[in-house]
């Protein structure tokens, strides 16, 4: 018996810049960030099963293949939501490190939704995915349809916009785990001197300018993982040193990214940082 099989990749994000405005009262942050997608991905596999059951399969060894993962929570969430009465077998091929800054798990839920979909034959509107995916995470809507966008609200309000100019990202992440609760948690807005601004970025990504995308990156989060991960410092700073034109961390961290215009940088960025970080990844913008 033939089974149908169906495959999404999940890329993973990154922040070009991250600014947090408030504290709302449902307890979440209000925040403006433009996000775009980097070719570093990972790959799931959807397969229809005979029984009704959700069933996870990794090569990674360090992910839960149970409740605890995202594509789990979202075939849970697209099955109970459509009364889907099939099983499915997932498949997930993990590439993006975990607990980075880099939605690999919101992007594996979103490949879930869109696949599951597709497998399913639900012909549900992107618009209705996001819904779905905002009651996951709040990346999760963003890495429905990728590409780049103004992101406000908590981050599940989004804006289209242009890709910005071609380059290479060097992706670099020490052997720690930052929890996005505990940043936030300790993140306080009165203490920012500097807030990124996100019309500047766009106003760049629009240009079309490279130099003023480098110029107008920034992430408030900073000021709290820096203090509390001395690596992560040491890790953009290095960066830096090695020729990157724009250095910033993705999200709440703990990794940090490089964005480079001349290929012939890339090989010497990325052997300096494999000097004393093991994963290093060099990979282009999805545009």
């Amino acid at each position: 018996m033939n089974v149908l099989k169906i495959y999404e990749k999940a890329p993973a994000k990154i922040n070009l810049m991250l600014d947090v405005l408030h504290k709302r009262n449902d307890g979440f942050h209000e925040v403006e960030m433009i996000m775009t997608m980097v070719d570093l991905a990972d790959r799931l596999e959807f397969s229809e099963l005979p029984r009704d059951t959700i069933f996870i399969s990794s090569q990674a060894g360090y992910i839960p293949l149970d409740e605890k993962n995202l594509a789990f929570q979202a075939a849970r969430l697209i099955k109970e939501r459509y009364d889907v009465r099939s099983g499915v077998h997932i498949h997930l091929d993990k590439k993006i490190p975990v607990a980075a800054g880099l939605a690999g798990g919101s992007s594996d839920a979103a490949a879930t939704l869109r696949g599951l979909n597709r497998l399913w034959r639900l012909n549900i509107p992107d618009q209705e995915l996001q819904e779905l995916g905002a009651e996951l995470g709040s990346d999760v809507p963003f890495c429905i349809t990728g590409g780049t966008a103004l992101a406000t609200g908590r981050g599940e309000k989004l804006t289209p916009i242009p890709n910005p100019p071609q380059c290479w990202v060097i992706l670099a992440k020490p052997p720690i785990n930052v929890s996005t609760a505990d940043v936030y948690g300790r993140f306080r807005s009165d203490k920012i001197v500097r807030h990124p601004s996100a019309a500047k970025m766009e106003q760049a990504i629009r240009n079309q300018s490279f130099a003023e995308v480098c110029g107008q990156m920034g992430n408030v989060l900073e000021d709290v993982t820096l203090k509390l991960y001395p690596e992560v410092l040491h890790l953009k700073e290095a960066m830096i040193k090695l020729g990157a034109d724009g250095v910033l961390m993705s999200g709440s961290g703990p990794t940090v990214f490089g964005l480079v215009s001349k290929e012939s940088k890339v090989a010497r960025i990325y052997n300096g940082l494999r000097g004393f970080c093991k994963e290093v990844y060099a990979v282009r913008m999805l545009t």
